[in-house]
């Protein structure tokens, strides 16, 4: 009797036992706990990603540095050659002859200080074939000899900054070389766990878009800095430019008073 009543429910186990193992053994294995990450901090991801991919997030931390180091010692030089050239400028423009304005600058430094010491030796130098020469020649060569020193001083005061090109030009094709590298990996992990869950695929792929993301950090400023110092350099040659404009004007004037009548000069 109470097999009878219980054969029903037998059968029905009976032929719903083998679907459910035949699902059970087709499903895949779940992953252990243990082996899904569980932290995707930067610092965890950069931890977990491949030796390639580390090589390239620290070349580009290191470029980024370098970058934010130029930043402030380049600015810093170029506010402080800025500053002696306007003083040395004002100098210049107000002085009547060379003399005077080496007079005035004499406890001054820089490019501009340069510029009158040069212009001095080459009069100095040319003093005694003024009388059968004249003082064409003279303006020629002190204007030579400024136009180099010039061009010197600003190759010395833009030192550097073709780093930070190299740099805002570079550094985000060395961050997607990291990122194709990481997801190339990612990929055959992904292949060899032979499974598409979530939880193992995002952890490569993020560990490779963190080396865009930081080849950007550093490329971003660069770009930016490089463009600053640009402008300020273009000043600064400028002001360099008009501080050897006043120095020619001088020695013009010198010649002209040289060759003027005793009376007038006095």
């Amino acid at each position: 009797m109470i097999l009878r009543l219980f054969r029903p429910s037998l059968v029905s186990l009976m032929l719903v036992a083998p679907a459910w193992a035949q699902a059970t053994a087709e499903a895949p294995p779940a992953l252990p706990a243990a082996l899904l990450p569980h932290d995707l901090s930067p610092w965890a991801m950069f931890m977990a990603a491949d030796w390639v991919v580390k090589g390239v997030m620290i070349g580009l931390a290191l470029a980024s540095l370098l970058t934010w180091l130029i930043l402030v010692a380049k600015t810093l030089e170029i506010l402080g050659a800025k500053r002696r050239m306007r003083r040395t400028l004002r100098a210049v423009s107000t002085a009547r002859t060379l003399q005077d304005a080496l007079l005035a600058s004499e406890r001054q430094r820089g490019a501009g200080r340069v510029l009158l010491r040069a212009a001095e030796e080459e009069v100095r130098l040319s003093f005694d074939a003024l009388p059968n020469a004249g003082g064409d020649g003279l303006k020629e060569r002190v204007a030579s000899r400024l136009a180099r020193l010039q061009a010197a001083a600003s190759r010395r005061l833009a030192r550097g900054t073709g780093l930070l090109a190299s740099i805002g030009s570079t550094a985000p094709f060395v961050g997607l070389f990291g990122t194709v590298w990481g997801i190339m990996n990612a990929f055959i992990g992904i292949s060899q766990a032979q499974t598409t869950n979530l939880a193992v695929v995002a952890p490569g792929i993020a560990e490779a878009l963190l080396a865009t993301a930081i080849g950007l950090v550093a490329a971003i400023p660069a770009v930016v800095i490089y463009n600053v110092f640009s402008r300020s350099l273009a000043g600064y040659r400028q002001v360099l430019a008009d501080t050897a404009a006043a120095i020619e004007r001088l020695v013009s004037r010198d010649l002209d008073f040289s060759h003027a009548p005793k009376a007038e000069a006095a």
